[in-house]
């Protein structure tokens, strides 16, 4: 497998990075603040003041988010991804505006629904983008800054119900919505591509492509490796602010700052330690990015056990450090773990359904959690998800084994 890489200074393939860290951050920031302004938001929308309601809108965003990724991994890899990147941001930042307009529960659950579609855009493009432009010295640590970029998108999230108690969630959803609608514009500028449209000939062996992914064997143990972890990640997500709420008896623009934050921060210390041991390890070893990513997944264990558990503020901020550090070790290796098994022109496709099955993950246990709030169980179930991810650690050091060290 070989790959034509972009003429490009080093210079340019770092300063990449970091204008779609901020494009990361704001496809984080605009999805996940709405899970710590439900008490603000439902005393205009009373459907809201049941679970499983929030719940329903939360899950809409993550079916439409997953059925929508496996064709924009598919299409990453065979149209301009910078315009890819610019018009998803662009659209999913005026919904986020008009979000601030709803009235109704029906309104936000539409609009979620489209969120959703376009920000699965952006994704598999930008991981694409940034993996074109890193070889594998360096290609984990600049995926980690990238992902620096999601956890810090979820940080800011938190302060959604701080900001809308100080304004009101309008406010919120308006004045985000502008920031990502100008950053677009300015991507405009700045970015490059370097893919190009495809040739006639590389069109018609498309189908044989797809099949070739989706007949290996390898394949679909990462899926599985990406995927179950995906359970625990959404469910911190969208329900660990209120289960610390409850936990810890604090008012939501208290615990949701504190339960991102903690999470976030820890994550983003995660996604630079484990990127830069990523890369090291890999230079010595085929399966070094895999033992980084098994590890980082054996700290989230103990997280889930105290987040479901624990109810004092130390048991707290110690799964958060452990789940969101280990996470991020994780988080960093997905798509160079994926390079390692599968062709060039096929890392944004692979993704792509990695998405999809993760996110299909992420909507199941998000719909189940709020039923599960509803019912009182919420702190067992989240401790029953670190037998989940014993499972997927198990797999992962059993059947991934790739042949060559070096990789495209």
């Amino acid at each position: 497998m070989s790959e034509q890489i972009p003429n490009t200074t080093n210079r340019y393939a770092w300063l990449l990075v970091f204008m779609l860290s901020g494009v990361a951050l704001l496809n984080y920031m605009d999805r996940q603040m709405i899970a710590t302004m439900r008490p603000a938001m439902q005393l205009d929308i009373t459907e809201l003041q049941q679970a499983s309601n929030f719940g329903r809108l939360m899950a809409i965003f993550l079916w439409v988010y997953g059925a929508m990724s496996a064709f924009s991994g598919i299409i990453a890899d065979r149209l301009n991804r910078k315009w890819l990147i610019v018009t998803s941001l662009f659209i999913w930042s005026a919904i986020t505006f008009l979000m601030g307009y709803a009235k109704t529960f029906d309104q936000l659950y539409v609009l979620r629904a489209l969120m959703g579609f376009s920000e699965a855009i952006y994704i598999p493009a930008g991981l694409a983008l940034i993996a074109d432009h890193h070889e594998d010295k360096t290609r984990s640590l600049a995926i980690g800054i990238h992902m620096s970029g999601i956890y810090l998108g979820q940080a800011l999230g938190g302060f959604g119900s701080t900001i809308s108690d100080a304004f009101s969630w309008q406010y919120v959803f308006v004045l985000f919505g502008c920031i990502g609608m100008v950053y677009a514009i300015v991507l405009i500028i700045f970015l490059r591509n370097t893919n190009k449209t495809p040739k006639q000939s590389s069109v018609s062996k498309f189908p044989s492509s797809i099949g070739h992914l989706l007949g290996s064997f390898s394949f679909w143990i990462i899926v599985l490796y990406f995927a179950i972890p995906s359970l625990p990640g959404w469910a911190i997500k969208n329900w660990a602010p209120t289960l610390i709420a409850e936990n810890l008896h604090l008012e939501m623009k208290i615990a949701g700052p504190l339960t991102t934050i903690s999470i976030s921060l820890s994550s983003l210390a995660g996604v630079l330690f484990g990127g830069r041991l990523s890369d090291k390890w890999f230079a010595k070893h085929t399966r070094g990015r895999i033992y980084t990513g098994a590890i980082g997944l054996a700290l989230t264990i103990p997280a889930l056990l105290l987040i479901g558990f624990g109810h004092s503020v130390t048991a707290v901020l110690t799964a958060a450090f452990l789940f969101g550090f280990g996470f991020g070790m994780f988080d960093t290796n997905n798509m160079p773990i994926l390079c390692q098994f599968v062709a060039p022109n096929q890392k944004a496709t692979g993704y792509g359904f990695l998405n999809t099955i993760g996110i299909f993950s992420g909507a199941i246990i998000t719909d189940y959690f709020g039923k599960s709030t509803d019912a009182g169980n919420l702190g067992a179930d989240f401790a029953r998800l670190a037998l989940v991810v014993g499972a997927v650690i198990i797999l992962q050091l059993v059947f991934l084994k790739p042949k060559q060290n070096k990789n495209p």
